[in-house]
Formats: structure tokens, C-alpha cells, sequence
């Protein structure tokens, strides 16, 4: 496909955006980017500091007399009238700028929610990068954007985007996909000859590891040996958990397991693990969406934060020419792995602003339904009246593990873990058990209405 003429039928027409959230590292890249597409522009950019976004968008090299602090709607209107940059620290003032677009980055619950709820209601577009809204409000979103006749999408260069295109690209092939997903955020980078393993800025012992970068006969139990070696380091972020919760409502494909699986795997090794354990895999049934830990020796490419989807191969002379070219196979060839090992953040995100405001298309599902439901349990005793702090790099829940249900296997009254995030416990809540809605005390009405409205079905 020659992307240049992708969006030549709107020939020169240029689109606009309003960014929440927009001193972050997500709306850096995209700020950065934009800077190089002429045809592309901010209109209005909010962050709870507005002295810090203004530095950074002269970091950026975007000229002061672009940009204008506003603090009323009537300055906002001013400031794009003027063909300025609004800068505001309260998003409701988003809706009084001229734009085309919403790119909603806070990683707020309730505050990006609430910002993408007065978008669509003011007939614009929302490109949906907090993931933390999009698994408890997105579908009640989806329904209120065709409602209005404006598009809400997730964000290009995010895992969730990134990964639905892989799929539905697949599925448009005829391929048949038997598990969907993403790398961690980080990989695990051995050095054999010290025999430790560094994830980030974290390096543990790893005796023994060096003689497992082998699957072996039995792949279940190198898998296994994997995870003893490396337990020294976190597995599980809560982020992983609601990406998958966001691409198994936008695809169909479903959790495993609620913990997810999380094999610890070379990438040449995907295909081999993610096949049904009739196979050797770990997969008890297909159509699975699932998490992996990348590992690999320095100097290596990293995996990078990508996605893959694995499927059954057809003709075996196809696979096997294919496998000459380097194409990831299972050992039995039954199984390949097709991946895409980057996501690039805001720097891919025009694409999905081109596509919504152009072509009113969604770079999500085709027919987005409940799936999975990113649920909570109390990972130690919370008595009644405690704090469920959202906080760290990963928006964990304090006192909460994020699991992954399939929808038709959750409590009728489970509560999604971010609206859970906020609110205070009502009763005493055990060590492992989910979290409910009847569980929670304030919980923020927005999303609560939103969540209502997907579990019954409403229309928006």
C-alpha cells in the first residue's frame, strides 16, 4: 500500500487536535512528531501543569508567540481564532477550541473519561490513548461516537492499535489465528557469563538460565525452569492486563488463564509455545490473547514493546519456503508467529488522526463487544474504609492484582479495576478475593455510568 495516497482524496485538508494529558511522555512524541507533518497541528493542549507544558513545547521548538495560556473559554476561542496554541490546565475548556480531534493521554480514569464523554458530545473525534478509560468506559464511548455520528478509536502507536491491526490484517488474509499479543514492556537480557539476567535497571542472579535458552523436548517444563530462575523479578504489570482487556474487546480473543501466561521466550520460540498443549504449548484452547517476557543476550534486538498473533499454517510447501526466508515456525510446523517488534508511541499516532478525521474510520474493532473484563483481587486483606490509590509507573492499584476475566466467566457484579481505582472499600475484603461493585464506596458517576451501560447493554 503506497501510504502516500492513502489520504489523497481530502487533498490538502488539514486536521487539528486538542491533547489531555499533554506533558507526558506519550504527548511528547506525538508533539514532537507533528512538528514534521505539515498538514498536522495542535489546537489545544491541556495538563495540570501549565508551566511544565509550556517549556516543553519550546523544548520542542514550538515558538512562544504560538502559544497562549488560557484560563476561559472566550481565551481559548481567542487564541485559535488567532491561529495560537491554547495551553489550559482544566479540561473542560477543550471543547471551546476549534479542532478536529481529541487525543485523550492522561492515564485519569474518571478525568479522561469525562474529557472524551464532552468530545463526543460536542460531535468531535477521540483517539483514546489511556488505556485505564478505554477498559471500563471504551465500549459505552464506541456506542455514543456512532450515536453522534463522530468516530472513537484507539491510538496508533500504542500496543492495543498496534496489535488489532496485526489481527484484523491476518484475519483479512485467511490466516488462522490461534493466540493474539504483546511483549512486556521490558526484556530480560541475559549475560552468561556473569549468569545474571537484567530487566530495565534491575539485575538478579540467574544460575542455570544459560543452559535453558533451549526449549528442549518438553517445552511446558523449560518454560516452567524459566520462571523459577527469573522469579526474582516482577511478572505481571498491571498495564499488560489492561491492554489485553482493551484488544480483547476490540478482536474477540479472550484470556487464557486471568493471570495470563507470561512464558518467558526467545522470539524464534513463539510459535512453540503458543500452540495448544495437545501440541506442546501452553494454550488449552485457541483463540487466546496472552502476555510474553522476551528474552535475549546483549546485543541482541529487543522485541521492544511489540506485538505478534500465531497461526496455523496451511500448506506445508507454503511454510517451509517461508521458513527459508527466516519466518518464525513451531519445530513440528504446525504452528508460525508473525510480530511486529516496536511500538513507536506518538510518533505513529497521525495515522489514526488522518483516519478518524479523514475517512471517519476506527482504528479499532470492526464490531467491538464485551470480551474480557480487567478485574481486581484484593492481594492482601483490605478492611473496610481503605484508600484504592491508583499510583507508579504501571497505574497499579494499591493493594489490588489486576486479573483478566473472560466476560462470560465474570461475577455479574465485579467491578472493573479502574473504577475501583478512587474509591474507598466498603467492607472488610479478604486476601484473594474479587473486588465488586457493591464493594466499593464512591466510586467516580461517570465511569460508573459508563460501565452500567456496557454490562446491560443500553444504548448510550
Amino acid at each position: 500500500m503506497n501510504v502516500h495516497r492513502l489520504f489523497s482524496d481530502a487533498g490538502d485538508r488539514p486536521v487539528r487536535y486538542a491533547l489531555s494529558g499533554a506533558g507526558g511522555g506519550f504527548a511528547r512524541t506525538l508533539l514532537a512528531q507533528t512538528r514534521l507533518i505539515p498538514r498536522l497541528s495542535p489546537a489545544v493542549l491541556c495538563d495540570v501543569d501549565p508551566a511544565r507544558l509550556r517549556a516543553l513545547c519550546l523544548e520542542l521548538g514550538y515558538a512562544d508567540e504560538e502559544l497562549q495560556s488560557c484560563a476561559t473559554a472566550a481565551e481559548v476561542a481567542g487564541a485559535n481564532d488567532a491561529g495560537r496554541i491554547a495551553l489550559v490546565a482544566d479540561g473542560t475548556l477543550l471543547v471551546a477550541g476549534e479542532w478536529d480531534v481529541l487525543v485523550e493521554a492522561t492515564g485519569d480514569p474518571a478525568g479522561g473519561c469525562s474529557m472524551a464523554r464532552d468530545a463526543l458530545t460536542a460531535d468531535r473525534h477521540v483517539a483514546m490513548v489511556s488505556k485505564e478509560v478505554d477498559s471500563v468506559a471504551g465500549l459505552h464511548l464506541a456506542e455514543l461516537a456512532r450515536a453522534r455520528g463522530v468516530v472513537y478509536t484507539p491510538a496508533g502507536g500504542d500496543q492495543p492499535a498496534n496489535l488489532i491491526g496485526l489481527v484484523t490484517w491476518a484475519e483479512a488474509l485467511g490466516l488462522e489465528i490461534v493466540a493474539v499479543g504483546k511483549s512486556t514492556e521490558y526484556d530480560l537480557v541475559l549475560d552468561p557469563a556473569t549468569e545474571t539476567v537484567t530487566q530495565l535497571d534491575t539485575t538478579v542472579p540467574a544460575p542455570g538460565l544459560a543452559a535453558l535458552l533451549d526449549l528442549g523436548d518438553d517445552v511446558r517444563a523449560t518454560l516452567e525452569a524459566r520462571a523459577r530462575t527469573v522469579a526474582a523479578l516482577p511478572t505481571g504489570a498491571t498495564a499488560d492486563y489492561c491492554e489485553m482487556a482493551v484488544v480483547a474487546d476490540n478482536t474477540g480473543f479472550a484470556p487464557d488463564t486471568e493471570r495470563l501466561h507470561y512464558p518467558v521466550l526467545r522470539i524464534a520460540e513463539l510459535a512453540d509455545a503458543y500452540a495448544l498443549r495437545e501440541d506442546g504449548g501452553v494454550l488449552s484452547a485457541p483463540g487466546a490473547v496472552d502476555v510474553f517476557t522476551a528474552l535475549r543476550l546483549p546485543g541482541e534486538a529487543s522485541f521492544a514493546g511489540g506485538v505478534f498473533v500465531v497461526v496455523r499454517t496451511g500448506d506445508a510447501e507454503t511454510w517451509r519456503t517461508l521458513a527459508q526466508k527466516g519466518h518464525v515456525l513451531s519445530r513440528d510446523g504446525r504452528y508460525a508467529a508473525l510480530y511486529l517488534p516496536y511500538h513507536l508511541m506518538g510518533v505513529e499516532t497521525p495515522m489514526t488522526l488522518f483516519s478518524a478525521v479523514l475517512h471517519h474510520r476506527t482504528s479499532g474493532g470492526t464490531t467491538p463487544r464485551s470480551t474480557a473484563v480487567l478485574a481486581g483481587r484484593a492481594s492482601r486483606d483490605l478492611p473496610a474504609g481503605a484508600p484504592l490509590t491508583m499510583g507508579g509507573h504501571h497505574h497499579d492499584v494499591e493493594g489490588v492484582r489486576a486479573v483478566l476475566l473472560r466476560a462470560e466467566d465474570a461475577p455479574d457484579r465485579v467491578a472493573p479495576l479502574y473504577l475501583a481505582a478512587g474509591a474507598t472499600v466498603r467492607r472488610d475484603v479478604p486476601a484473594g478475593e474479587l473486588l465488586t461493585l457493591d464493594d466499593l464506596e464512591g466510586p467516580d458517576a461517570g465511569l460508573l455510568s459508563a460501565w452500567e451501560a456496557r454490562t446491560s447493554g443500553e444504548p448510550a
